[in-house]
């Protein structure tokens, strides 16, 4: 198990040198050190740790009238001395219907904090108590609320990267997918909601069972309909049909880092087979796909071996796609980005 999982680093290495290119290293700001890239043994010991020195946490901020559900959290730089920082806003998982923005993608958002990016993580309605699309109609709400305000905390609004692991994973693509569309943005219908670039782990991707997947039509028919969107997708096929990813790719998507664990026993790796094989056929942006072998559902949710190593290979692809925007934004490179 040992060995496997440290084979991840070379593994999700080779997706990113097949999705952008083996040359994306000389796009860095320098090549990644063998320290860098080796197990970091010592901070695995204990797992349960969720705290940085060199990062400070602003929680609870409020960015909808939902009570608890409407709260937010910043991380950060500890010094504060950031501007214009990339930012990356991270979506719990939870089918929907559990989960705190506490609880998932935290030694991501430490890691990229502690080099200098903004970090958001939020919470939002949970069915059954909410019925979808309430959850995306929030997650909306929160890059809405990032693109007026992170510049506050030394982000900047133009450059938002979302992601997030299974429902959360689902609704980061699906927000990705779908900036400005007026059925998800009710009473903030011209607001921008666009982001540069999705990063969806073991997302679910077919709601609708389009793919006639058994596991997705189960899915969708045991739990989806009763306990999430609260219909039957006999009688009401379109809400189902909008809200999957696989079905509302267009050739304006963002840039998309796919991951998903070749063992998943919750979410079908055919899943996201189907989705990159139709990101790559309409999509004009880059599309990197890393199906880990031995993985399964969650895999990242407490810090592994395998967790930090997808850990820095999202580091290494999110320093890529931020110096290669800026060049293609300004027209010279940005040092120390």
């Amino acid at each position: 198990m040992v060995a496997g999982s440290r084979r991840v680093k070379d593994q999700v290495e080779e997706a990113l040198r097949d999705g952008i290119g083996v040359d994306y290293v000389e796009q860095l700001d320098a090549e990644p050190t063998p320290a860098e890239l080796a197990t970091p043994w010592r901070s695995l010991a204990n797992p349960f740790r969720v705290r940085d020195p060199r990062v400070t946490v602003e929680r609870d901020l409020t960015f909808t009238e939902a009570g608890s559900r409407g709260h937010l959290d910043v991380y950060r730089p500890v010094d504060g001395q950031v501007e214009n920082a990339p930012v990356l806003l991270q979506i719990h998982g939870g089918a929907w219907t559990v989960g705190r923005k506490d609880q998932q993608g935290v030694p991501l958002m430490l890691h990229l904090a502690s080099k200098g990016w903004v970090c958001v993580a939020i919470n939002y309605r949970l069915a059954p108590r909410d019925a979808f699309p309430a959850q995306i109609v929030d997650v909306k709400r929160a890059i809405a609320w990032v693109k007026e305000h992170i510049a506050d905390y030394g982000g900047d609004p133009e450059y938002v990267v979302i992601t997030g692991g299974s429902a959360g994973g689902h609704l980061a693509a699906l927000a990705a997918l779908t900036p400005g569309d007026a059925a998800y943005q009710p009473g903030f219908e011209d607001a921008d909601t666009s982001v540069q670039v999705a990063i969806p782990h073991y997302a679910v991707y077919d709601l609708a069972g389009s793919t006639g997947l058994r596991s997705a039509e189960d899915m969708r028919d045991r739990f989806l309909a009763p306990r999430v969107l609260q219909r039957r997708y006999a009688e009401d096929p379109e809400p189902f049909e909008a809200a999957s990813p696989l079905l509302r790719i267009t050739p304006d998507a963002p840039d998309f880092f796919v991951l998903h664990g070749a063992c998943d026993t919750v979410v079908s790796v055919q899943q996201a087979r189907l989705f990159v094989e139709r990101l790559r056929q309409v999509s004009k942006r880059t599309v990197v796909y890393a199906e880990l072998p031995g993985a399964q559902h969650a895999f990242d949710v407490f810090p592994s071996i395998r967790s930090a190593h997808v850990v820095r290979a999202i580091d290494r692809y999110l320093h890529w796609h931020w110096n290669g925007w800026h060049r293609e934004r300004s027209g010279v490179d940005v040092p120390g980005r």
